[in-house]
């Protein structure tokens, strides 16, 4: 076969696996080839390898399109997180849960802790990854969220049920507790982690210790109790004790700007 027979037969391949919704192996063809060539591969894993680029390609733009959806913010992992800074926190129990198993089963993560120990870090990062197994997600800092509930509110069941953070399978609501919640939104809340319960997992970071959450909640005990009784059924709870990861960052920057 001449060099240019050869090559009308790629670029006509290459349009056929185009054709057919196949963009990432179309774009690895040549080199795939090439490969196949000076391996002496056999066809059938030829093909498979073919398959494997294609698929690994739409699995990579599944994750970055979806983490954009998420509105997770970028860089917070679980590889960069510094457990030996934060000793208080049980690498196990991180690792436990980055198997997504409290998220298939629809329960409760409450991360608590003062400001600045990692708890958004973590909850970032179990929300990536929760991402990457497959997993539909939604970030939302706790005031973000409350203006969502708020528009809202007047919607009948049927129109509530579709809203994103109802139906994703993992909510997580970041800084809960910074200021107390009106009765309005105590109710608004309450109504949220009602309807989720049991039909969808909740990642919480507060620096609330649970017996605030009557203070949170308007000062409504009987709120308080109902939404905790929900949220605390199954439920893993942390309590991050330790420094700040930003006061040593800026105890850092001054040494160095004494240096």
């Amino acid at each position: 076969m001449t060099p240019g027979k050869l090559r009308l037969d790629i670029d006509t391949t290459r349009d056929r696996l185009l054709a057919l919704g196949c963009p990432y192996a179309a774009e690895h063809l040549d080199h795939l080839l090439a490969e196949a060539v000076s391996q002496a591969m056999a066809p059938h894993a030829f093909l498979d390898r073919l398959l494997e680029v294609e698929l690994s390609g739409r699995e990579g733009r599944r994750v970055k399109t979806s983490l954009k959806m998420s509105g997770l913010p970028i860089g917070q992992t679980l590889e960069n997180f510094d457990f030996a800074f934060q000793p208080a926190i049980e690498r196990s129990r991180i690792d436990t849960l980055a198997t997504g198993a409290w998220i298939r089963n629809a329960e409760t993560v409450l991360m608590q802790g003062p400001p600045g120990v990692g708890k958004t870090h973590l909850s970032v990062a179990l929300g990536t990854r929760a991402v990457e197994m497959g997993f539909s997600v939604l970030y939302y800092r706790f005031d973000e969220l409350m203006t969502a509930l708020k528009v809202d509110a007047g919607l009948p069941p049927a129109q509530l049920k579709r809203r994103r953070y109802m139906n994703m399978a993992l909510l997580i609501v970041d800084e809960l507790g910074f200021e107390p919640m009106t009765r309005e939104e105590a109710s608004l809340f309450f109504r949220l982690v009602t309807y989720r319960y049991g039909r969808g997992a909740i990642l919480i970071t507060t620096n609330k210790s649970i017996r605030e959450w009557t203070e949170l909640l308007a000062g409504d005990e009987v709120l308080a109790t109902a939404i905790l009784d929900r949220l605390l059924h199954r439920a893993h709870v942390l309590n991050i004790k330790g420094r700040s990861y930003r006061l040593r960052d800026l105890e850092e920057a001054l040494q160095r700007a004494r240096a």
